[in-house]
C-alpha cells in the first residue's frame, strides 16, 4: 500500500472547499472533494475524485455549478496529497473505485494502486 499525506488546513482540519484559500496551494497530485452528510449510514458523500495540478484542478471545480450544487446537503472539502506522475492513474483508479464519487465518473482503465483513505485510519 501506498501512504499517501492528506492535506488538511490550519487547525489541522479538513478544508472546507469554498473557503479554501488556492493561493496556499501547490503541486500535483490526487485529491477528493465531499460533502459532510450523513446518507444511508454513511458519513460521507464522494462527490469527485481526480489528479493534477491541484490548486487548478480545484479552481476549476470551486466554479463549477455541478459540484456546488452538492453544498445543499451540507458542507463541500477536499483534501489532497503528492502523488508520483507514474502511480497517479492507479492512485485515482483506486480512489475512484473505493469511494465512488458521484461525479467525474471517468477514470483511467489501468490497474488500481492502493492507498491509504483520507477518512480511515491505516495500522
Amino acid at each position: 500500500m501506498l501512504k499517501l499525506s492528506w492535506a488538511k488546513c490550519r487547525g489541522d482540519v479538513w478544508c472546507r472547499l469554498n473557503q479554501l484559500d488556492l493561493s496556499t496551494v501547490s503541486g500535483d497530485g490526487v485529491y477528493v472533494i465531499w460533502c459532510d452528510h450523513e446518507m444511508d449510514g454513511i458519513d460521507h458523500m464522494y462527490v469527485y475524485v481526480g489528479q493534477g495540478s491541484i490548486r487548478d484542478r480545484l479552481q476549476s471545480h470551486k466554479a463549477n455549478r455541478r459540484i456546488a450544487s452538492y453544498a445543499k446537503y451540507g458542507t463541500l472539502y477536499a483534501t489532497w496529497a503528492a502523488v508520483s506522475s507514474q502511480s497517479r492513474d492507479g492512485v485515482e483508479r483506486f480512489l475512484a473505485d473505493e469511494l465512488e464519487p458521484w461525479e467525474g465518473k471517468e477514470h483511467p482503465d489501468v490497474p488500481p494502486i492502493e492507498v491509504n483513505l483520507p477518512f480511515r485510519k491505516t495500522e
